[in-house]
């Protein structure tokens, strides 16, 4: 029962944490409230995703992807008009903000937004009254397939980069998730965050870039982003084979703590 409840209390938290969020969205002057709200829909994701197979959890995931797809484009907006005034760029910032509130006021309308939460409380109240027996052996399995797939995707050099950002933020959560059930040394944990911190930068300039290209008012930014991205390709390299050295032992000692006859 102690998974159960820690289970439980991180739903709890996070349907305050995601509540309170949501209700920011309407604060258009808020330019951390729709980050907040993405961040707390992928630490849910990352709790619900070992447990998709129980009552109610599939809905509530999917729904919660299904949001995190829709918010994709407008967060993308809200950085950019964010690196639009760094660069004093003034005039084009001020004609996307007009957009990023119109886009943001149709978003706290949306049916899915407003279910979202009550779909998250009722999963919960289920969860809790259900039998748990194999919990341990969700959770574990779900983890060796997270970390084998990251392995194998960074042992592939010609792995498709914008899908390995998404491996290395899918480990990132779900170890933060549930800590209790990895061998990965507090080492392996600083390589994935710097891992994921410089993909993240790199994917942002690419979306800029690929933006910039169709928006002539920001092609005078085209050069330095292409720099940027350059620089920030080569960080990403090295700091994935830093977290790819980091992991090839920490996934055989992984996979042999986690058996699940013993955890079943």
């Amino acid at each position: 029962m102690v998974l159960v409840e820690s289970i439980i209390m991180q739903g709890r938290k996070l349907e305050s944490a995601l509540n309170q969020a949501l209700l920011r969205l309407r604060d258009t002057t808020d330019n951390e409230a729709l980050h907040d709200v993405r961040i707390n829909l992928r630490r849910l994701r990352s709790l619900l995703r070992p447990l998709r197979d129980t009552h109610g959890a599939a809905q509530l995931d999917n729904a919660a992807a299904k949001l995190g797809r829709i918010t994709t484009p407008i967060r993308d907006l809200e950085v950019l008009i964010i690196e639009l005034d760094q660069h004093q760029l003034t005039w084009q910032a001020n004609t996307r903000k007009t957009e990023l509130q119109s886009r943001k006021l149709a978003l706290t309308s949306l049916p899915l937004l407003i279910c979202l939460p009550t779909l998250l409380h009722a999963w919960l109240n289920i969860f809790l009254r259900t039998q748990h027996r194999h919990t341990k052996h969700r959770i574990a399995h779900h983890m060796n397939r997270q970390m084998k797939q990251l392995r194998l995707a960074l042992a592939d050099a010609d792995y498709d980069r914008h899908r390995l950002r998404l491996l290395v933020k899918h480990l990132r959560y779900v170890v933060d998730t549930y800590p209790q059930f990895t061998l990965i040394t507090p080492a392996a944990i600083a390589h994935l965050k710097t891992a994921q911190n410089t993909l993240g930068h790199w994917h942002d300039h690419v979306v800029w870039y690929q933006m910039a290209e169709h928006q002539q008012d920001l092609w005078p930014l085209l050069p330095q982003w292409r720099s940027v991205i350059a620089i920030a390709q080569e960080n990403a390299e090295t700091a994935l084979l830093l977290l790819s050295q980091a992991l090839s032992g920490a996934g055989k000692k992984h996979a042999r703590y986690h058996n699940p006859d013993k955890l079943a």
